[in-house]
């Protein structure tokens, strides 16, 4: 017997939100503000336990950046598959998160592994640095100040 999956008018607004996010990264407070502006009452708790049902359904992921942070979240569909390897890279300056795949680390986790004896968890490997965008900024900054 198949268990039927009922879905409210809220969870098939925010399914929606979720899948114009793919490839981005969100938090909870992204996901009221979003639905705030449209005018649209969906509760931060009732938004909390959707994203936690989804992320055990597997259609999204979630990300602990720090301990500072927020969780994120990313909606799976096709660009992110549940185990798929893949690391982060957050700027510094203006918080974006960057999902990045890249044969580079791979090897780097293999490295790490074969002479370190440490296994790298890419679903939660986070580089901290700087966004091209503020790299920029800063370049241009200094340039001004010189």
């Amino acid at each position: 017997m198949q268990k039927t999956v009922y879905r409210t008018k809220q969870q098939e607004l925010l399914l929606n939100y979720l899948r114009e996010m793919q490839g981005k990264h969100f938090t909870a407070e992204d996901v009221r503000l979003h639905f705030e502006e449209k005018k649209i009452s969906i509760g931060i708790a009732t938004i909390y336990r959707q994203l936690e049902k989804l992320v055990n359904e597997g259609k999204i992921q979630k990300y602990f950046i720090d301990d500072h942070s927020a969780a994120c979240f990313e909606y799976a569909g096709e660009s992110c598959k549940q185990n798929e390897k893949h690391f982060h890279l957050k700027c510094e300056l203006c918080g974006r998160l960057i999902h990045l795949e890249c044969d580079e680390l791979e090897e780097l986790g293999g490295h790490l592994k074969t002479e370190h004896g440490f296994v790298i968890n890419p679903l939660r490997t986070v580089f901290y640095g700087l966004c091209t965008d503020c790299a920029n900024k800063k370049e241009a900054e200094n340039d001004i100040e010189e």
